[in-house]
């Protein structure tokens, strides 16, 4: 039954992955997100709420009208889904203070979902936005 339940979790990721971020599909956000779904590592001063990760996911793609995330490996504890993918695009809009410099960035993230009855309820999550910023020139790269 916990291996029925983890894909079943893993398949909502991958849609929110594939299709809400990587695709833009906001229907399909309202549907895959839990009204009460609670962020437990949110950006510096956001909120915690559904409608705080809907605007950052909005606001990725102004910022990256190409946004494109590579799914690289899935693993998941029954309800909880941890994924490792690196967000792929091309910087045409601001982003974290940053006006649009035209370069393609990359960087990687690995976040863990909780999925309850085919909704999404919780998140954590670390993405490498030093590295975003050392791409679009805002930081200088480290010494070696």
């Amino acid at each position: 039954m916990t291996q029925d339940i983890s894909e079943q979790a893993k398949a909502v990721i991958r849609r929110n992955t594939e299709e809400v971020q990587g695709g833009g599909d906001w229907a399909l956000f309202d549907t895959l997100f839990s009204d009460d779904f609670y962020d437990h590592t949110p950006q510096p001063g956001m909120a915690r709420d559904k409608a705080n990760v809907l605007g950052l996911y909005q606001r990725l793609r102004v910022a990256f009208p190409d946004f494109r995330p590579e799914i690289h490996w899935q693993r998941a504890d029954g309800d909880v889904v941890t994924t490792f993918k690196t967000y792929h695009g091309t910087h045409l809009g601001d982003f974290l203070g940053v006006p649009a410099t035209g370069k393609k960035v990359s960087f990687e993230t690995v976040d863990a979902m909780r999925v309850v009855d085919s909704k999404i309820t919780d998140h954590w999550g670390v993405a490498n936005l030093y590295s975003v910023l050392q791409q679009l020139g805002a930081l200088a790269p480290m010494a070696k």
